[in-house]
Formats: C-alpha cells, structure tokens, sequence
C-alpha cells in the first residue's frame, strides 16, 4: 500500500477517535517481528523484556543500508529493526511527526531468532 494513502485513512480515522478519546482508542499501525535480533541489545536483554513493554522508534535516514531504517529501543537500547519489507509507511509517517507508539507484543523461545520477539506500532 502507498504510504500515503495508507496515513490519510489512519488520520480519518484518527479523527474520529479524537471523538472519543477518554476511552484510550488505539488504531494499530501494524504488527512486526523484530529484526536484527542477534546483532544489537535483544539477545543480551532477551530476560528483562515483557509483553507490553514501551518501545522507541527512532528514524535512521542516513542508514547506508536502508534509507527507511526504522530502529527499535528498549529503555534506550536498540534491540534491532522494523523489517525493511515493511517499514516505508512507519519511516513516512515518523518523518512527518506523527505520534507513533510502539509495545512488545509477544516473546517466544524460538530457534530462529527472527521470531522471538514481535512488536506492535500504534498511534494514539
């Protein structure tokens, strides 16, 4: 989907939430696995991250590998990356300022490193 297209149906739909803010809409972005697990900070931390931790999303732009690098913290640790399959409409939107919002959504022991930890984006 165009990034684009893909935030003007979540500010619409954004805008209806404002409605009813007090009850904490949430409007879920997207569900990710994290990337790069065993080259950054989530190998080393695997046993102090929880299901609903907060998470950073920080923008790396002039990442020479992919301008659309998206990296993932935890308390100010970079556990790795958003998938570059799927980080184009996060990078959008992060560099036109909107809110986005990220949690560890689920943690699993896994042999393939790529599945232990999921993560979801939302904006509030």
């Amino acid at each position: 989907m165009d990034p684009r297209r893909f935030w003007r149906i979540a500010a619409l739909l954004l805008l209806c939430g404002d409605l009813h803010a007090e009850e904490g809409i949430r409007l879920l972005v997207q569900n990710s696995p994290l990337a790069g697990f065993r080259y950054h900070a989530a190998a080393a931390l695997w046993g102090e991250l929880r299901v609903g931790d907060r998470l950073e999303l920080e923008r790396e732009p002039g990442n020479p590998h992919d301008p659309n690098a998206v990296a993932v913290r935890w308390r100010g640790r970079k556990l790795g990356y958003v998938p570059r399959q799927e980080n184009a409409a996060l990078a959008w939107g992060l560099d036109r300022g909107t809110p986005l919002r990220a949690r560890i959504s689920a943690l699993a022991e896994h042999p393939n490193p790529a599945r232990r930890v999921r993560f979801e984006v939302y904006v509030e």
